[in-house]
């Protein structure tokens, strides 16, 4: 008999979770302005809002805490964490930050110019949001295959090349840098294909592009490229990940994901005039250079959180779980971006709220209906996140609109799993029932999903 999937694992500590009443949540979810982010964390069951620093450190990631130097310039702390980043990436030059928006931050302000244009494979958020406030544009490179929820192809986070040399040719010295994100989280935490992100450098360096790789998931990118791309089943995830970055100039990344870490983040490259470039926003945005808003012991548990991420047993733990919780969707006939990803479930609103219109927000309101049925939170990915288009102010409705659905690493059992499954399945059945959405009652001008106002229709 063949022995069941178990994980890489034991569980040392637990944390008491709370149930609540559905009038309960009615409730706290009024105050919060139909806005899950305002929530307190006391008020839900089951967070999946993000997988950002949500994680669970090993005993190993504790340990080295306790050894953290927090000399203010040229901690021990530094240096090993610095070791490991050369070691797994290859890059010579290495600047800590508190946070991935906060390398980005960083990064962007030296080479990010009012009128440039920033073509990407579907950049997130913040990086989406730290282009704009710049005044300069971001455009969506993406393979068009990734807005067609139900395919299922193996690496649907692909760039277009077709499209990125369109970008190239028609904006020829305004391009100051690609951003390839792995994997690609606005499209369903799809993976990018070594094949794609070779051709994709190789292009961009055509037209004297440099590349940045956005790698707060790249452990798991390179776990997808060792199980689903040929020639890299006998590679480990060590080699598949340092030969991603050959290709690439420089990374940001936030490493409160694949760094296993609830803070950090980091900037590498081997160009010396970036690292000269970004050393000057890093002192008065983050701090000194060898510890950019860190405490020592963060920068202790980030080095021993990225050795530990790219073994591969600690990662087919991690993505079997949310597979097995996309194969509970399946039984349900849920429709979610296919094939799932590697850190959460991106369920297509569009296909379950079909009769709630676009511009009354059909992931948002799914996000609303999910929490009230169980005290499980979510986050939209979808066009209130999109923002509005920064020259006509008109609302972006031309991506998907998905519920993300974010399983922190280490965290939830299986029987969590089914819990969140058993919810959506309750929702979904009464889908025909949900007619109306919410309507925006106010909103910042930049990534507004954070803090917007929203009221329920029809109630």
């Amino acid at each position: 008999m063949e022995l069941p999937f178990a994980e890489s694992w034991k569980i040392k500590m637990i944390e008491p979770l709370k149930k609540s009443t559905r009038e309960q949540r009615e409730q706290w979810l009024k105050e919060a302005h139909n806005n899950v982010f305002m929530l307190k964390a006391e008020q839900v069951y089951i967070d999946c809002l993000t997988d950002s620093g949500t994680g669970a450190m090993s005993d190993r990631q504790w340990s080295a805490m306790m050894l953290g130097d927090e000399s203010y310039a040229g901690a021990t702390s530094f240096y090993k964490f610095q070791e490991v980043v050369q070691r797994l990436f290859g890059f010579k030059y290495v600047i800590p930050t508190h946070q991935g928006r906060a390398a980005e931050n960083v990064l962007f302000s030296y080479l990010v110019k009012e009128g440039n244009v920033v073509p990407g494979n579907a950049h997130f958020d913040t990086t989406k949001g730290h282009i704009e406030s710049r005044h300069a544009k971001a455009i969506d490179v993406t393979i068009d295959e990734a807005k067609d929820t139900q395919l299922e192809i193996p690496f649907k986070g692909n760039v277009s090349l077709e499209k990125l040399e369109k970008v190239l040719v028609e904006n020829k010295g305004n391009v100051p840098f690609m951003v390839l994100t792995v994997t690609n989280n606005t499209v369903g935490g799809q993976p990018v294909s070594m094949k794609n992100i070779k051709e994709t450098c190789e292009l961009c360096h055509k037209y004297g592009v440099p590349v940045v790789m956005d790698s707060a998931r790249f452990a798991e990118n390179s776990y997808f490229i060792k199980t689903r791309e040929e020639g890299y089943a006998d590679k480990t995830i060590k080699e598949i990940a340092r030969e991603m970055y050959s290709y690439v100039d420089a990374m940001t990344m936030s490493a409160k994901k694949d760094g296993l870490v609830n803070m950090g983040g980091f900037i590498a490259t081997n160009r010396e005039e970036w690292y000269e470039g970004a050393k000057l926003f890093c002192i008065p945005f983050e701090g000194f250079l060898t510890y950019g808003g860190l405490n020592g012991r963060d920068l202790n548990a980030l080095a021993v959180g990225l050795d530990e991420n790219t073994e591969f047993e600690m990662l087919e733990t991690r993505i079997h779980q949310v597979q097995y919780l996309a194969s509970k969707l399946d039984e349900y006939g849920i429709p979610y971006q296919r094939p799932v990803g590697g850190h959460a479930l991106f369920i297509d609103a569009d296909k379950v709220l079909c009769n709630v219109p676009k511009e009354e927000f059909p992931a948002q309101t799914l996000t609303c209906e999910l929490y009230l049925e169980a005290g499980i939170r979510g986050c939209e990915i979808g066009y209130i996140l999109a923002d509005r288009d920064p020259v006509t102010r008109e609302n972006r409705f031309g991506g998907l609109d998905l519920l993300r659905l974010c399983i922190a690493r280490r965290v939830y059992t299986d029987n969590h799993m089914n819990v969140i499954a058993a919810a959506l399945k309750n929702v979904y059945d009464r889908r025909n029932e949900i007619t109306r959405g919410v309507a925006i009652e106010w909103e910042a001008p930049l990534m507004r999903h954070f803090t917007v106002k929203l009221r329920r229709l029809g109630k």
